[in-house]
């Protein structure tokens, strides 16, 4: 070790320089809303607010996708993850990868060709209009607030860590600021402003990754063999299960069963996820929705590889003592790994982009909230699709008001809580809800209004209720060590059932199950609008119309 073990200990309550840490922040939020009042100019219709015009290339909206992905969970999440668990932990890398799969071959080209601005124009296009229109925004909202409030909670945590301030109120403080920022960016740039913030993000944090990563094989003579065997010298209680499976979910059946679940809610969930369909809105053809994706699979897979780099080799050179000793513990662990490589300015500079991560996906998700609130319930069910264009965009902006002061309380209420359960909810609800019901859209020419309200709601309500009766609300005790309650609730409140952590195993099958059940226990069909969908789905033609009826 280059650094004594008061150094590190220092470095696990303060974290480098917070000073420098929060001059790198500003700087990079000065530089971004410059540039999102530059593009701002002419934000004024629905296409402009929603999907910036669909001007956007599919390498450049490919960078925005790997910008609005890869949240602050993606970087300090699972490199901690593979820190302190090894193999297991470099399995949500795999989950998350594979899910763009998904994505590419069964959702993107199709729901470019079919929608214009959200989710739900796809999924109401061949049904009736409110009722699929109301469940498709209700689904997209709640998957949209557990994301966000995931991450405005993260903003909160991050603050002892990264900052060096303590206490309840700084920490809402920190989550007001992310918040206001937030709603600037979709205030004054909306769909353009919130791409370009992304794209920059994007570049800084692979950037910075790379070059973490490079610095660490150089101790080891660019040889990963030798970073493993340090990883596990420096592990002896996990040792060589570092570099095999089971060590986390591998010890008993259960814990098996409920890495099941969790693999099939990150693999299929990521293309049911709202903020991620919008974006293939924002390119001019279903051939560039294409390019996106695969310029985000090679971006997002490429940083996924670096975090196996970074997360064993902050479990080599930082150690897992060390590590579980900071604030945020596993989430400590790149940071903790900067400030070890190159002290308190690449510490500062590991910080300022963690803060500007967790901007350029919250940024996201409100444009999201905000424009599946306008279009679809007050344009399209308020208003049955007769709002004018300026008064649409109106309620879009304080939309994304609204939603940002309520982002902003949830996350001050949430700060404490287990923000990987919010995370596996969205997913979750994404998988359950959205999925099936998009899958069934594009592919079932049965299908039809009752399976499409069924498999939502169904899939919506089953995913939060096994939820809410998992051991992740309650249940699973103290801390024999620590003390510290393992659920969210206190340690002697246990109102449990359901005995897995992700509920995808049981809440994705209903979904589809419901889908299908509801549409053959109904006889609408109509053949003219299914053959239209699958005209303009397979060629794109008549995009660019309005899609009501």
């Amino acid at each position: 070790m280059t650094r004594s073990i008061q150094s590190l200990a220092a470095a696990g309550s303060t974290v480098g320089n917070a000073t420098l840490n929060i001059a790198i922040f500003a700087v990079f939020v000065l530089v971004t809303l410059t540039i999102v009042i530059k593009v701002a100019a002419g934000n004024k219709t629905a296409g402009q607010m929603y999907t910036g015009g669909a001007a956007f290339s599919g390498k450049q909206n490919g960078l925005a996708i790997a910008g609005d992905y890869l949240s602050a969970a993606s970087f300090l999440g699972i490199a901690g993850a593979i820190a302190l668990q090894g193999y297991d932990g470099f399995l949500y890398s795999i989950g998350f990868l594979v899910a763009w799969l998904v994505a590419l071959l069964l959702v993107a080209e199709l729901m470019r060709n079919t929608g214009r601005f959200t989710m739900a124009d796809v999924l109401s296009y061949r049904l009736k209009q409110r009722p699929v229109r109301l469940a498709a925004a209700t689904s997209a909202l709640c998957v949209s607030f557990f994301y966000l409030l995931a991450q405005m909670a993260g903003a909160g945590g991050l603050v002892s860590l990264l900052l060096g301030v303590s206490g309840a109120a700084a920490q809402n403080i920190v989550i007001a600021v992310v918040g206001v920022i937030m709603v600037l960016y979709v205030m004054i740039g909306g769909m353009k402003g919130t791409t370009w913030v992304q794209m920059i993000k994007a570049v800084l944090l692979i950037a910075a990754t790379f070059v973490m990563t490079l610095w660490v094989l150089g101790k080891y003579g660019f040889n990963i063999s030798h970073l493993f065997d340090a990883a596990v010298k420096e592990n002896p209680t996990a040792g060589e299960k570092l570099l095999s499976p089971g060590l986390k979910y591998g010890k008993t059946d259960e814990t098996k069963l409920d890495f099941v679940s969790l693999a099939l809610a990150l693999v299929l969930g990521t293309a049911g996820l709202p903020h991620v369909l919008q974006r293939f809105y924002t390119v001019p053809t279903s051939k560039q929705a294409r390019k996106s994706v695969e310029w985000a699979i090679w971006l997002i897979g490429g940083f996924y590889l670096l975090t196996l780099v970074i997360g064993y080799g902050a479990g080599a050179l930082v150690g897992p003592e060390k590590i579980n000793a900071a604030p945020g513990k596993a989430n400590a662990a790149a940071p903790l790994l900067a400030f070890e490589l190159g002290g308190s300015p690449l510490l500062g500079i590991v910080s300022g982009i963690a803060f500007a991560t967790i901007l350029a996906v919250v940024a996201g998700l409100t444009i999201t909230t905000s424009a599946t609130f306008a279009h679809d319930i007050y344009n399209q069910v308020i208003k049955r699709g007769k709002a004018s264009p300026e008064s649409e965009v109106k309620v879009a902006r304080i939309a994304a008001l609204v939603g940002g002061v309520v982002a902003i309380l949830g996350g001050m209420l949430a700060k404490d809580q287990n923000i990987a359960f919010l995370v596996a909810l969205a997913f979750a609800v994404a998988a359950s809800a959205n999925l099936p019901t998009i899958l069934y859209s594009l592919f079932w020419k049965r299908f039809n209004t009752r399976g499409a309200v069924w498999s939502i709601y169904g899939g919506l309500i089953t995913a939060v209720g096994l939820i809410i009766f998992s051991p992740v609300v309650s249940g699973k005790g103290a801390d024999p060590k620590t003390g510290k309650t393992l659920s969210m609730l206190p340690a002697d409140i246990d109102f449990h059932w359901f005995p897995l952590d992700n509920p995808g195993i049981v809440s994705i099958p209903v979904g589809f199950f419901l889908g299908w059940l509801g549409s053959v226990t109904s006889k609408e069909f109509n053949a003219a609008k299914y053959a239209e969908m699958e005209v303009r789905s397979l060629t794109g033609h008549g995009v660019a119309e309005a899609i009501e009826h």
